[in-house]
């Protein structure tokens, strides 16, 4: 006996999607809840921005530099946005931009001393605020939570684009 096309799914079949959707939901609400202390904390305490603290701290895992088109790819924004951040803190005085000698229209940011000494501070700060609000889960759920994080993660990178 066939199924008609108009049949709705099986209940079991629409409770794993509904479940598969409040998961999702879930991790979005969490990952913007989160995001907007962070928010909040950098801007009370440093007078700084997410995206700003996002791109230094790329800047600090490279301490050779990144060009343009780099920093735009590890931080999922356009070129445009890069640009903006980099001539702000460049004015500021906590970035510059060296000539890549091998290309010429081409140059690397780095952070500047004084970047750094700024960066360090916020990072330190950051990394309490962030232990602070994941501090309503034990280390055992922590690490239940990566490894199924991790699962997920995996999955993702094996699907098409």
């Amino acid at each position: 006996m066939s199924t008609p096309a108009t049949a709705r799914p099986s209940t079991d079949a629409r409770d794993a999607e509904h479940e598969a959707l409040r998961v999702w939901l879930r991790l979005l609400t969490c990952t913007n809840l989160v995001e907007a202390q962070l928010r909040t904390r950098l801007r009370t305490n440093f007078d700084s921005t997410l995206p700003r603290f996002d791109l230094m701290a790329q800047l600090d895992r490279h301490p050779e530099g990144l060009k343009m088109s780099e920093l735009s790819r590890l931080l999922m924004v356009t070129g445009g946005n890069v640009t903006g951040l980099t001539d702000k803190l460049a004015e500021e005085g906590l970035v510059e931009r060296h000539d890549d000698p091998r290309d010429r229209r081409s140059f690397t940011v780095m952070l500047t001393a004084e970047g750094r000494r700024q960066f360090d501070r916020m990072a330190r700060e950051h990394e309490q605020w962030v232990v602070g609000l994941l501090a309503g889960l034990d280390h055992a759920e922590k690490r239940q939570m990566l490894k199924l994080l991790d699962r997920l993660k995996a999955h993702l990178s094996t699907m098409p684009a």
